[in-house]
């Protein structure tokens, strides 16, 4: 552990703790106990930034007695691969030290709605949330998850068919699921590529079968088992020439690489907060056209028998309101470097390919994903190389999680030498070409030949 870092990390707990005596004092000031409890906290903050300063003193392990403290950000190369996309910017971190509290963002709500709050400026980041995805209306959600249930229990019924491809996340199922649908799956072949023509078959083939057209298409711009890149497209324009809706679920794509909805055909396009757009999870948007705004985010009708209660105002898909606090905050702190960074994606490409071509000299290494990569998060099979090393050493699957922390590497699946995946996203140059040094260093130690 770097001694730094650690006490980095004292230091900013140290500064929370002079910040919690004027969470309680009165707001005239501090009184004589206060103000001698200020003055040691004080001198204690300038004992850490000497020992910062120095390097010494004794690393803290902990945030509180049963809480590990988390630095793989900071002491380590992190590639799991769903983390790479929602790390925290420098500023999104300020912003959660300054609205950590539950209702910080609704101080001054008049309407009793999020997206209509003016300061903090949660109403102009809607539109240009909006306009950054090429969509005409959104709202943000409790992760990509809740934008999915949102569209399925506003146009599915029981028993309606619900076309998705054979890589859907799980969470479109689930989300399915409550609303009664049946999930009909189109196949993505021995490419693992989703295309249009695909999913018409999938159509034909539920029309055929029910008499009827399935009511909702969901396909992924980019999936979660290989990060390949789908022909979404061509999905866009056969949803729009059979007259289905189109969710994209894009979450492993908006906020890192350049989308837009309209371009791609979608009616609805989901995004995550927490994978690709450095917010706080769980935190996500959901976008629609103008044609469906009015279905999915409509307000409420239900009315109380005695009292008379209505909540106009309020979006059932939404409960009300969705992200409160840091986790909005967080978002919108991001979102100017995450606008800057999608016009970076080219670049963010090449070193994931850099990586790939540098794995692949590795003897028995494959790449299981689409490759040339377009996509940063990868799926690779090491059953011929080292996974030959898991089955004789002490360790079995588990040294190559060792060999990769002693170079300061975490996020692969610890003890998994067949089939895994890794994410690139993010790292600079001189990490990516580290990260690449370091498998084949492991790789030269126990014997596999190099290419």
């Amino acid at each position: 552990m770097d001694i730094r870092v650690r006490k980095i990390y004292e230091a900013l707990f140290a500064l929370e703790e002079l910040r919690e005596l004027y969470r309680h004092a009165l707001p005239t000031g501090l009184d004589d106990q206060e103000e001698a409890l200020f003055s040691e906290r004080i001198a204690h903050l300038e004992q850490l930034v000497e020992a910062l300063k120095a390097g010494r003193g004794t690393p803290i392990k902990q945030v509180t007695p049963d809480l590990e403290l988390r630095t793989r950000e900071e002491e380590f190369i992190n590639i799991n691969p769903i983390q790479a996309g929602g790390r925290l910017t420098l500023d999104a971190r300020k912003a959660l030290i300054a609205y950590g509290d539950g209702y910080s963002v609704c101080d001054r709500c008049l309407t009793g709605r999020l997206d209509e709050i003016a300061q903090p400026p949660i109403a102009a980041f809607h539109a240009e949330l909006a306009d950054f995805v090429g969509m005409d209306d959104v709202r943000v959600m409790p992760g990509a998850r809740r934008g999915f249930q949102a569209v399925t229990s506003s146009l599915v019924k029981s028993g309606d068919v619900v076309i998705v491809s054979d890589l859907a996340h799980y969470t479109e199922f689930l989300a399915v699921e409550l609303a009664g649908g049946v999930i009909r799956e189109a196949t993505s072949g021995d490419e693992h590529i989703i295309t249009g023509e695909a999913v018409a078959e999938a159509i034909d083939a539920v029309t055929r079968e029910t008499g009827k057209r399935p009511k909702l298409i969901i396909i992924e711009l980019v999936d979660y088992s290989y990060g390949n890149l789908h022909d979404v497209a061509g999905v866009g324009r056969i949803a729009q020439d059979y007259g289905i809706p189109f969710l994209c679920n894009g979450a492993y794509a908006v906020g890192m690489m350049p989308v837009n909805g309209k371009e791609i055909g979608a009616d609805f396009l989901v995004g995550s907060g927490h994978k690709g757009m450095a917010a706080v999870a769980p935190s996500g948007i959901l976008a629609t056209t103008a044609a469906w705004s009015s279905t999915i985010f409509r307000g409420s009708s239900i009315m109380g028998d005695s009292t008379g209660r209505s909540f106009e105002n309020k979006e059932p898909e939404l409960l009300g309101c969705t992200l409160m606090g840091a986790t909005v905050l967080s978002m919108m702190a991001s979102f100017p470097a995450v606008k800057e960074r999608v016009q970076h994606w080219d670049e963010e490409v090449a070193k994931s390919n850099y990586f790939v071509r540098e794995f692949l000299r590795i003897d028995g290494n494959r790449i299981l994903s689409e490759y040339p990569r377009r996509h940063t998060l990868s799926r690779v099979d090491t059953c011929a190389s080292f996974d030959h090393i898991a089955k004789t050493h002490k360790r079995r699957g588990y040294f190559l999680s060792d060999d990769l922390k002693k170079r300061k590497i975490v996020g692969e699946f610890a003890g998994s030498t067949r089939v895994w995946k890794l994410n690139t996203y993010g790292l600079s140059w001189a990490r990516v070409k580290y990260l690449s040094a370091a498998f084949l260093e492991i790789a030269e130690k126990y014997g596999l030949k190099i290419h």
